[in-house]
């Protein structure tokens, strides 16, 4: 059986529900990647704070302190990109196995559902998965290059070079950062595709719980609230 007609299995709300999913995802991150917004999100407020820190490490001595935060950053986006590896392997291999997955499915829906259907809505969290971990190991190899440019910054604060290249510096920590948050979507909403196992209602409904935990975590947070009281500016990265 061929991806069209296992697509042509789906029921229309089915269909719905994972236009819902994706429409969703692609919203929430335009919303809060708006530079311009009257109402930033942390993401926006964090970008300016990671411009400041480039600034400051022109004239910090030494810059093993910037060095180490740096470190830890990447260390996180390794963490998150292995994390997805062995939750994309793990999804393949119940892929492999739908036969019992259907079979434990059936007695909690008292449903009959072909084992396509389930292999197709594995296949979505599996794809979803695959997006955060190509964005995560993205974010790191931003992180890397982030690096490199700090070394190259001179040490004598006024020479020519130092500022333009923390600036760029500053640029690629804050690219590196919003891929590391996409990555980070991605595997919510990878969570909420799972809900799909239970069925179309259960989908939307994660989809919508998903939707409002990051919406609210980036305009309705405390620690939004925080970075707002210094009133950093928000240009655009």
């Amino acid at each position: 059986m061929d991806l069209l007609d296992r697509l042509a299995l789906l029921s229309p709300l089915d269909a719905a529900a994972v236009l819902l999913l994706l429409a969703a995802s692609a919203a929430i991150g335009w919303w809060i990647e708006r530079p311009a917004a009257a109402r930033p999100s942390v993401t926006v407020l964090m970008a300016q704070y990671r411009r400041d820190w480039m600034v400051e490490m022109v004239t910090r001595e030494p810059r093993i302190f910037d060095a180490t935060i740096l470190g830890s950053l990447r260390q996180g986006t390794s963490f998150f990109a292995s994390t997805c590896v062995i939750a994309i392997g793990g999804v393949l291999a119940l892929i492999g196995n739908a036969e019992r997955l259907a079979g434990v499915a059936a007695d909690l829906t008292a449903s009959e559902v072909p084992l396509a259907i389930w292999e197709l809505k594995l296949g979505l969290v599996a794809l979803i998965l695959t997006n955060a971990f190509l964005k995560f190991v993205w974010s790191n190899r931003l992180f890397g290059y982030c690096a490199v440019v700090m070394a190259a910054v001179p040490n004598a604060p006024d020479h020519p070079l130092a500022y333009p290249r923390a600036a760029q510096a500053g640029e690629l920590n804050v690219r590196a950062a919003w891929n590391f948050n996409r990555g980070l979507r991605s595997m919510y909403f990878a969570l909420a595709a799972l809900a799909w196992l239970l069925g179309p209602a259960a989908l939307i409904l994660a989809t919508a719980l998903t939707l409002w935990l990051l919406w609210s975590r980036e305009f309705l947070s405390r620690p939004r609230e925080v970075l707002m009281e210094e009133g950093p500016g928000t240009p655009e990265p």
